[in-house]
């Protein structure tokens, strides 16, 4: 069993950390920790919080200590064999790409030497895992873009950038949950909101889940935009195929 360290993050959370690289492997052990973790119910932990190659575990220090819970941590690591991970549930994320909400389609495209077409093509084949979500509300960190289609951040960034706006940053893809500034290029839009603070879960997507992004017309962008202000728009999910 490879090591794992346990890291002190301030007086009240430890950090489990699983190895020093971003992989699907180290997600996988990442994911049946958590599980193993929430299924204990080890009093005193507030919650777990998974990044790229850790668990971060928040918990009250009045009702348990760091020694004790690194020891419960090690007995549940023997246990990590037996923990059955679900299917992750992939979530399609509709775009409709190119045009004013994707303004560096083209530079993307000049980049690497292929059409934009071609660019749309490769983006909305794969599907990306979420590593962690971060940055703001909602940010996913994917994994798993073809590095044909790697385009360098924008030398100057922008000082607003549309909530919903699909950029790319280097070999990473990602979705801007709200308006912010940033520094992607941008190849597309989705009118699907990941972070609204008026729905009843307000961040929509989890750490281990995958996007599927899925090409849409202006038409089809705008009845779903519509739904979504409605509250009625409810994402297409499946579960991912064993690799």
């Amino acid at each position: 069993m490879n090591e794992v360290k346990y890291l002190v993050s301030g007086d009240c959370a430890v950090c489990v950390e699983f190895g020093n690289e971003i992989s699907p492997e180290i997600n996988r052990k990442i994911r049946a920790f958590k599980l193993a973790v929430e299924n204990e119910a080890i009093e005193g932990i507030v919650e777990t919080v998974p990044t790229y190659r850790s668990l971060l575990v928040v918990y009250k220090p009045e009702l348990i200590r760091f020694g004790e819970l690194t020891e419960k941590f090690e007995a549940l690591r023997g246990k990590m064999e037996t923990i059955q991970i679900p299917p992750p549930m992939v979530v399609e994320i509709p775009v409709f790409y190119g045009g004013e909400t994707g303004p560096d389609l083209e530079a993307v495209a000049r980049h690497n030497g292929i059409s934009p077409e071609e660019v749309v093509q490769i983006h909305a084949s794969g599907e990306y895992l979420i590593y962690m979500l971060g940055f703001i509300a909602g940010f996913p960190y994917l994994g798993g873009m073809d590095p044909r289609i790697a385009t360098p951040r924008l030398e100057s960034p922008r000082v607003r950038i549309e909530g919903g706006s699909v950029g790319i940053a280097g070999e990473q893809t990602g979705v801007y949950p709200v308006a912010s500034p940033g520094g992607w290029q941008l190849i597309g839009r989705t009118p699907v909101k990941l972070y609204d603070p008026d729905r009843e879960k307000p961040v929509l997507l989890e750490a281990g889940q995958y996007i599927k992004f899925c090409p849409v017309d202006e038409a089809e962008y705008a009845a779903v935009e519509q739904r979504v202000k409605e509250g009625a728009y409810v994402p297409v999910t499946y579960a991912k195929e064993a690799e």
